[in-house]
C-alpha cells in the first residue's frame, strides 16, 4: 500500500508543476513563462570543410577521402535524392 500512495504523491506532483516552455497564469492573468536550462544549438557553418571516407563500389578495399563543404554535401545530398526519385519514377513498367 505505501508504494501506490507514494506513486500517487509523484504522479499528483508532475500533474501539477507546468511543462517547460509552458505559460502559468496568475491570480491577475498575467502570464509566467517557464523556460529550461538547455544549451542552445548552433547551426552549423555552411562554409566548414567536412571529409568523408567513400568505399569504391568495385572492391572492399579501395577508400577514398572526400572532403567538401558543408554547403556542397548538402548540395550533393539533394542531387543524389533528385536523381534516384528520377530513376525511379521513369523506370518501365
Amino acid at each position: 500500500m505505501p508504494i501506490s500512495l507514494l506513486s500517487a504523491a509523484v504522479v499528483a506532483t508532475a500533474v501539477s508543476l507546468p511543462a517547460q516552455g509552458q505559460q502559468q497564469q496568475t491570480q491577475n492573468n498575467t502570464p509566467i513563462t517557464v523556460t529550461g536550462t538547455q544549451p542552445v544549438k548552433k547551426t552549423p557553418d555552411p562554409n566548414e570543410v567536412v571529409c568523408e571516407k567513400e568505399r569504391d563500389s568495385s572492391s572492399r578495399i579501395v577508400v577514398r577521402q572526400v572532403c567538401m563543404t558543408r554547403g556542397q554535401w548538402s548540395e550533393q545530398r539533394r542531387l543524389d535524392r533528385q536523381d534516384i526519385d528520377k530513376a525511379q519514377t521513369l523506370r518501365p513498367m
